[in-house]
């Protein structure tokens, strides 16, 4: 399994990072890198040559403002792509997250809430999960975990909700 995490700049490194903890949480092998659509078209080309023949099976693509570098990405390869609308500028990441959604068919690119990397990368995990069973293993466990943790830390035997 192997999943690659792309963004344009240094300054995405933190909100990056959250999906880098949830793969490695759930033993998925990634690289990270940054590449920017506009600035050096031609490396992240290169780059994308180099993933597929590495099996990359998915892509976390981050980015801002216009956010193009998504479905540049998608416009060139068959990896399915997840998009992270990152905040920055006046907008609250708002203008990276229509950018992403309103992709032009028939390049799809899958997409998130604004700045939220960790559930990129559960998705990320659901998509290899179709191929490894010992995913679907790993995310059914997971869940199981999840719910338990949020039961006991909400349940109280009180006839109702203390506020």
């Amino acid at each position: 399994m192997k999943a690659a995490i792309i963004f344009g700049s240094a300054s995405d490194k933190p909100v990056m990072q959250k999906a880098a903890a949830v793969l490695r949480d759930f033993g998925v092998e990634f690289s990270a890198h940054i590449l920017s659509a506009h600035r050096v078209p031609e490396l992240l080309t290169e780059t994308l040559k180099t993933l597929e023949a590495n099996g990359v099976e998915v892509i976390i693509a981050g980015a801002g403002l216009a956010a193009h570098l998504p479905g540049v990405i998608a416009g060139q390869t068959f990896i399915p792509v997840i998009g992270v609308p990152l905040t920055s500028g006046g907008l609250g990441g708002l203008d990276a997250l229509l950018s992403i959604v309103q992709m032009p068919r028939p390049i799809p690119v899958a997409c998130v809430g604004v700045d939220n990397a960790a559930n990129a990368a559960y998705l990320a995990c659901e998509i290899l999960a179709v191929k490894y069973t010992g995913m679907k293993e790993k995310l059914a466990a997971f869940r199981v975990k999840m719910k338990a943790d949020f039961a006991g830390d909400n349940f109280r035997d009180t006839g109702g909700v203390e506020l």
